[in-house]
């Protein structure tokens, strides 16, 4: 199946390892619709990364409904008229809530989550970027974002794991697996022409795709 075929394709992955960029370039290829994330709307996320233990509720509920009301937009899309390609989905957003919230707090996280869930859209096919968290950390440094200049690499590798185990049990939606460690999708043709290749060629729920130059 080509990807203007599809109608909605999420791309996710941890913090740094490029899936909005994939997004771009996938969404500009196919003369899809892009739906990104908004992290420089949240008034909460420079000062988590500076006390995550403080700020993470705020932060997270930000984020929530942000995306939330994002998906409940796409909902009111012709679907059949192009691609929308995402960087973000809902369903693995408590995540992030688990990693952060103590009980109390994660506990009403998880009862607005449940409100909101039935709204989220389900994908396609779902792109699972992975990397290994010391390139999370060169990448997040190289791009230079203020908001994310506190992240720690202790962080990054906790959330590499905790994707890991999200995506070794969804089924909600197809799932290509791809180690990005040593691919450019925005620099290289050949390595989208891969990236491609791969989405073409699916086949089944979950496919891996690990390249080594």
């Amino acid at each position: 199946m080509k990807l203007e075929e599809y109608r909605h394709i999420a791309v996710e992955g941890p913090i740094g390892v490029g899936k909005t960029s994939l997004a771009r370039r996938m969404a500009e290829y196919a003369g899809g619709q892009l739906l990104l994330e908004k992290p420089e709307e949240n008034p909460f996320l420079g000062k988590f990364y500076e006390d995550i233990r403080r700020y993470a509720l705020p932060t997270q509920l930000f984020f929530l409904f942000q995306r939330a009301n994002q998906l409940q937009d796409l909902t009111q899309i012709d679907l059949f008229t192009k691609t929308t390609i995402s960087d973000f989905l809902l369903d693995k957003d408590p995540l992030f809530a688990g990693l952060t919230l103590n009980n109390a707090e994660y506990e009403l996280y998880r009862k607005i989550y449940r409100h909101l869930q039935p709204e989220a859209f389900t994908p396609d096919l779902v792109i699972y970027l992975q990397a290994s968290p010391a390139t999370l950390a060169e990448r997040v440094k190289r791009r230079g974002s203020s908001y994310e200049k506190n992240i720690s690499e202790t962080y990054l590798w906790r959330l590499a794991d905790s994707y890991a185990r999200f995506f070794h049990h969804y089924e909600d939606a197809p799932l290509l697996i791809i180690n990005s460690e040593h691919l450019n999708f925005v620099e290289s043709e050949e390595d989208f022409a891969l990236l491609l290749r791969q989405v073409e060629q699916m086949r089944g729920p979950r496919e891996y795709f690990n390249f080594e130059r």
